[in-house]
């Protein structure tokens, strides 16, 4: 009973300590300038790229461009189609008269005699930078005409009326059959979703793992730590330390939750089409009324501002990031720990760090091939493997993958961060009672091995 009693009064003495600590970093770091800003710029940013399908759909036209075409064949003019990006108006002066006199319009298109056999005695004289859609939209109805014409060649009966005819625009919407997917199937939507995500998760990584690092190395060259652990040991401080910037970003995460979530739900349904909204929400739901309310919507646009405004599948997203994120900072803030507590300065953590630094670039590295296939065999292994899962399995969530796999991920990732613990807490009890000299590779490994 004694023994027992004396074992819970040694845990809370462990946890009080450790506590302690936490709240002192806690503290520290939400109490600075740069906590504040990143926490309410970060929100923004994330709501500008909730934001801007809708925005795109309202705002992505510019001022109408006015562009005079000089038609030597006789063929193509009368055939062009204006829209409210461009309209076009004909002219029977000579090209170069024209570039001088028509310097109020956007440009002058010139289009040779002999363009049927020709198709490249096409020129756009531009008064201003042009666009790859203008001049894809240029190049389109030029290429019909001409088509056109040389079909005519055949002798086709009532040719422009099967031509009308046969014109099909296909929108196709994906349709997820297994349980488990994202409102929407769509893989543009989950690809940039995805590859957000994946990218918070490597910003965190790097800036909350280096957090740790640098804030071991200013104590230990100011010797506070010398006298901290004269109170608490190092295992201790360690912890302390690690849990105590793994709060800040708990709370930025959520935060960042409750602020996309809100404002998304308030501020979509304003910079919306009118009838963009419903028509997502008839996605959603599938069937045939989706496709009568889709309408004239893009589906891929519809896609994404559903998935904006689903406030459950948001929540999810955050679960998940939040999981990721503690578990991969957990990880990696034990091995720059373990840096900053070997080394004296910043300069000669560069070498040492450069090994933590390998699997949080090649995760990144793998995120983009998640965009071609989230399934495939190295998505899958690499969203697994503790060192880089956080970033890869983040980039893969959005696509739908089973849940057995985000699980099985996350016991990995934690389990790895309890392995990486123990052996982060030997180099840690060395190496801040170390000065003056940066310790090797093999100088640490050989910390590991010592018996306390």
């Amino acid at each position: 009973m004694g023994g027992s009693l004396q074992t819970v009064n040694n845990l809370l003495f462990f946890m009080s300590n450790i506590w302690l600590i936490v709240a002192r970093e806690f503290n520290e770091r939400v109490r600075k300038k740069s906590f504040i800003v990143t926490t309410l710029l970060m929100p923004v940013l994330m709501l500008g790229l909730m934001l801007a399908p809708a925005l795109m759909m309202r705002y992505a036209s510019g001022q109408t461009k006015t562009i005079v075409v000089i038609d030597r064949s006789g063929l193509v003019a009368q055939h062009l189609e204006s829209s409210d990006e461009v309209r076009f108006e004909t002219s029977d002066l000579p090209v170069d008269t024209a570039r001088r006199v028509m310097i109020d319009k956007f440009g002058v298109l010139c289009i040779g005699a002999d363009v049927l056999a020709n198709p490249s005695d096409v020129k756009l004289y531009a008064n201003s930078a042009s666009s790859m859609m203008l001049e894809e939209n240029l190049r389109g109805q030029i290429a019909k005409v001409l088509e056109r014409e040389k079909l005519r060649a055949y002798r086709i009966e009532d040719l422009d009326r099967i031509l009308a005819d046969v014109k099909t625009d296909v929108k196709m919407q994906v349709v997820r059959n297994d349980e488990g997917s994202p409102s929407s199937g769509s893989s543009a939507v989950a690809a940039m979703v995805g590859l957000g995500l994946g990218m918070v998760l490597y910003m965190f990584l790097m800036i909350y793992g280096a957090m740790v690092m640098q804030s071991v190395i200013e104590e230990k060259s100011s010797r506070v730590l010398e006298v901290v652990v004269s109170s608490v040991r190092p295992f201790e401080l360690m912890m302390g330390k690690i849990f105590g910037v793994a709060s800040v970003a708990v709370v930025q995460v959520l935060i960042w939750a409750v602020l996309v979530c809100g404002a998304g739900a308030a501020v979509m349904p304003h910079v919306l089409p009118d009838g963009a909204m419903e028509a997502a929400a008839a996605l959603q739901q599938g069937g045939g009324a989706a496709t009568a309310a889709a309408g004239d919507f893009d589906p891929e646009t519809l896609g994404a501002i559903a998935l904006a405004t689903d406030v459950g599948y948001l929540a999810m997203l955050f679960g998940y990031l939040l999981l990721f994120v503690v578990g991969g900072y957990l990880l990696y803030s034990a091995m720059f720990a373990a840096v900053g507590s070997a080394v004296d300065n910043a300069q000669d953590a560069a070498q040492l760090q450069t090994p933590i630094m390998i699997p949080i670039i090649l995760a990144v590295i793998v995120e983009m091939s998640v965009l071609n296939d989230p399934n495939s065999p190295l998505a899958f292994w690499f969203s697994l493997i503790p060192f880089t899962s956080p970033v890869v399995m983040m980039a893969r969530i959005p696509y739908g993958i089973p849940t057995w796999e985000i699980v099985l991920s996350l016991v990995l990732l934690y389990a790895a961060f309890v392995g990486m613990v123990w052996l982060s807490a030997k180099i840690y009890r060395v190496g801040i009672f170390m000065y003056g000299k940066k310790p090797t590779l093999r100088e640490m490994f050989r910390w590991i091995r010592y018996k306390y």
